[in-house]
């Protein structure tokens, strides 16, 4: 453990050539909210806006001798952060990289990734589903003699991770009672639990990661790394279906109860709340240690840090985020409405409505040679006692509706 913490120290002395530490931040909202002191490690703040920077640049150093730079070749799997921070690494070391992207890759992402590596690096974009991606990248690897540059299963990206506490750490100045870690496949969270724990033992640590992708929940119950059935990729920074093994051999001494599940939708008014009050951009993972803090019991007089590990949001998902955030919060339901085919029956059915309901969603084709027609209806409201109201009024009106708000398939096809 001496060693791991020398190693890191000696990272974080490197990593000052690229970033100042990124802030500690106390938040008077959530510590308000929570009657806590909370605090906000932004690692949303980095250059390339996430913590991945930190191990992709730490692993580099290590392998690129000075002055040669340009003799070394670099090859990642990515297709979001981590491909931004080898692409910057690469640029900053003169040395070359070649990322591999899935060919699904939104553009917003691909030209990020262009921006910070410059002529150092060549996208490569590739296969329908990262498997695809990263067999293609492992095979390229082999044949060009290059080094593989993983996300998270690696010492050394470890290691630069856990840069994190040492500047959380020396920037509070003292133990906090928790810290909050997102996790993805763990490399973050392997790094700052084993630093605290040889640097400040009495810190207490919680475990935040999306409802469907718990790989490190999944891993502390079945006593080894398993992966996943099936993972829901909106978290994308955190989507990951079976957490690294090194990564788990430092978290396996933790229990399942120390890993905290957020709903999808629910981070979605997480991430919400934070850009409406406190002006903070967070993507999904970003948000997952935010999100889970309501989870955590009573917070009371407690110092807790945060950590927010991205804040690379595309706005064009914005509307999604909205969206996912009212059904959340029952501010916004979908309906199937069956639709008598006479005259007056739409002004019938707009009669229902409350005075804070409002459509957001309406689709009707009259079909010919049939007393009823199908209605897809969206609602927004301002309380979810409204909705729950409105349902009560098409009961006692006779209205045959179905709602297919949480119906993930009807809702995907459909709205």
């Amino acid at each position: 453990m001496e060693n791991f913490v020398a190693s890191v120290r000696q990272a974080e002395a490197a990593l000052r050539d690229l970033f100042e530490p990124t802030p500690l931040q106390r938040n008077d909202h959530l510590s308000a909210k929570y009657g806590a002191d909370i605090w906000l490690k932004r690692e949303d703040l980095t250059p390339v806006r996430s913590y991945k920077l930190r191990g992709a640049f730490n692993a580099m150093r290590k392998l690129v001798t000075p002055g040669q730079g340009a003799q070394a070749h670099f090859v990642c799997a990515s297709a979001g952060n981590h491909a931004q921070g080898v692409a910057y690494a690469c640029r900053h070391f003169g040395a070359r990289g070649t990322i591999f992207m899935p060919v699904t890759t939104p553009k917003q992402k691909i030209d990020k990734t262009r921006v910070f590596g410059g002529d150092a690096i060549e996208i490569v974009l590739t296969g329908d589903y990262f498997d695809q991606t990263l067999a293609a990248a492992q095979e390229f690897c082999v044949a060009q003699g290059a080094q593989f540059l993983s996300p998270f299963d690696a010492p050394d990206v470890i290691e630069g991770q856990a840069t994190v506490a040492l500047e959380m750490l020396a920037q509070l100045g003292r133990a906090p009672d928790l810290v909050v870690l997102p996790v993805g496949g763990g490399g973050l969270s392997a790094g700052v639990t084993r630093y605290l724990q040889a640097e400040a033992p009495e810190a207490g640590f919680a475990f935040a990661e999306p409802l469907g992708g718990a790989s490190l929940k999944a891993a502390l119950e079945a006593g080894a790394p398993v992966a996943l059935p099936a993972v829901d990729s909106f978290v994308d920074g955190a989507a990951v279906a079976r957490i690294g093994a090194l990564p788990f051999e430092a978290l396996s001494c933790f229990a399942p109860a120390d890993v905290f599940l957020a709903p999808e939708d629910r981070i979605c008014r997480t991430m919400l709340e934070m850009l409406n009050t406190e002006g903070v951009v967070l993507e999904p993972a970003g948000a997952l240690a935010l999100d889970v803090l309501g989870d955590l019991g009573d917070l009371s007089g407690k110092t807790v840090v945060a950590v927010c590990s991205g804040g690379n949001f595309d706005f064009e998902r914005l509307p999604e985020v909205k969206e996912r955030a009212q059904r959340f919060q029952g501010l916004k339901k979908y309906f199937v409405l069956r639709m008598p085919q006479r005259p007056g029956a739409l002004r019938d059915f707009l009669d229902l409505l409350g005075p804070q309901d409002d459509i957001a969603r309406f689709e009707y084709l009259k079909k010919s040679a049939r007393n009823f027609g199908s209605v897809l209806i969206g609602i927004e409201t301002s309380a979810p006692a409204n909705l729950t109201a409105l349902m009560t009024r098409l009961d006692r009106s006779g209205f045959a509706y179905r709602d297919i708000t949480n119906d993930g398939i009807l809702s995907e096809l459909l709205v």
